[in-house]
């Protein structure tokens, strides 16, 4: 279907979703979330896609929320359009999502690459929660996810004073997984996505859900739902093609079943 504020196209098993507000450096508006969170959910429900891309340009993957929608609204109305619902529906999509980033990463635009599964980041990608100089706090996770990945004292002065992290700072704190010059940012990220989208399906949704798990409850809870996700792959057609392939020397052929 088409969108207004979004570019989407299938490679292979990968499904590819491009912000396109370059005007606006990508600020994440109201509309384009909608539109984000609707192509996802067409590609999590289309058996032919694995893995999931969300991409900006070269020069933003987003610079923030689009602080024109908010500026005027009052408390009441902020909870009525309920705009950071939709980051909770990243939450909901079973297959893997790559954020692939380059340049301003900020604000909301953080928030969304870090409701991402993975981030792959060109060198001139810059990350930050600049929320604080608009008299606010980040309201769609930045608070939480930022400190989980860097840790409290780095989320500290990065919230509080607006502090910017270098590509290479962000993935020395392990923000990233990987930094690559600009001209292969987005290659980079459709081919790792390729690679995770060819392996075993239902092993990968249950591999993602137990390991999100692990921000949300105890440790104890933890292994014992990984322990039960693993036995229950043990009655997947996956789990006997997988391991009668490495037994015969031969490449499977998953069917996600």
């Amino acid at each position: 279907m088409p969108y207004e504020t979004i570019l989407t196209e299938t490679r292979g098993q990968v499904g590819l979703v491009q912000l396109n507000r370059p005007k606006a450096l990508n600020a994440l508006s109201s509309l384009l979330m909608r539109e984000l969170m609707e192509a996802l959910e067409s590609f999590d429900n289309d058996p032919g896609v694995g893995a999931m891309v969300i991409s900006g340009n070269q020069r933003a993957f987003a610079a923030g929320a689009d602080v024109k929608e908010m500026s005027g609204a009052s408390a009441v109305e902020m909870l009525r359009r309920d705009i950071i619902a939709t980051f909770d529906r990243i939450q909901r999509i079973k297959k893997p999502v790559i954020a692939a980033v380059s340049g301003f990463c900020l604000g909301g635009g953080c928030e969304l690459a870090m409701s991402c599964d993975m981030i792959v980041a060109s060198e001139t990608a810059r990350f930050g929660q600049p929320e604080i100089n608009l008299g606010i706090i980040p309201g769609a996770g930045g608070t939480q996810r930022l400190t989980r990945a860097v840790g409290k004292a780095l989320a500290m002065e990065i919230i509080l004073n607006n502090r910017i992290l270098s590509a290479l700072d962000a993935e020395r704190f392990g923000l990233v997984n990987r930094v690559v010059p600009v001209e292969r940012f987005l290659g980079e990220a459709l081919a790792l996505a390729s690679e995770v989208a060819a392996r075993a399906p239902l092993a990968v949704r249950l591999a993602k859900e137990v390991i999100n798990q692990a921000f949300e409850t105890s440790l104890r809870e933890g292994l014992a739902d990984e322990r039960r996700l693993f036995y229950l792959l043990f009655a997947s057609q996956d789990q006997k093609e997988g391991m009668a392939a490495f037994n015969e020397k031969r490449p499977p052929t998953w069917k996600g079943e």
